[in-house]
């Protein structure tokens, strides 16, 4: 008798499929959270880089702040950052340079971007950028993270550069 009961429990599968759930559940919500942090950061990318874009276009439309570009482009993207409704915690790095070049083909920085090339028949380019930068924290933050610091967070930047000479 006992050993028929056992016979008709082990035939049984009605439980089988709530255990498969059971074993599964766990990885496809962690896949779920991962998918979703992923295009939160994203999105946050996304944002940094338009908003990096916003501050030089609005700057190169001014034209009237050529000799301070990284006040005006600061200026700028902070508007740009707090329009985006991210008006704390960014960190914002404007850099504003000339190149020169005898031959068009080898470039050389110069620190002063109002100077003038060392050679009076060199080519010269002067450009501008923005790099913004901002902490992301994931839903579930971990160390394991690429780029992750001790509290699980990732820093995000964004970055536009344009020649403007």
């Amino acid at each position: 008798m006992m050993g028929a009961r056992f016979a008709s429990i082990r035939a049984n599968e009605r439980g089988a499929s709530l255990i498969e759930l059971a074993l599964a559940a766990p990885f496809m919500a962690a896949l779920l959270i991962g998918m979703a942090d992923m295009a939160r950061a994203y999105s946050l990318k996304l944002m940094l880089e338009q908003a990096s874009q916003r501050s030089i276009e609005m700057v190169e439309n001014q034209r009237s702040v050529q000799t301070s570009y990284s006040s005006a482009l600061t200026t700028e993207a902070t508007g740009a950052m707090t329009d985006a409704g991210y008006s704390t915690g960014n960190t914002y790095a404007p850099d504003a340079w000339l190149e020169c070049s005898s031959d068009g083909t080898t470039w050389t920085r110069q620190s002063d971007f109002n100077g003038s090339c060392p050679n009076a028949g060199d080519t010269t380019a002067r450009y501008v950028s923005m790099r913004i930068s901002r902490s992301f924290a994931p839903m579930f933050p971990s160390r394991a993270w690429p780029g992750a610091d001790a509290n699980g967070n990732i820093t995000l930047s964004g970055y536009a550069e344009v020649r403007i000479q």
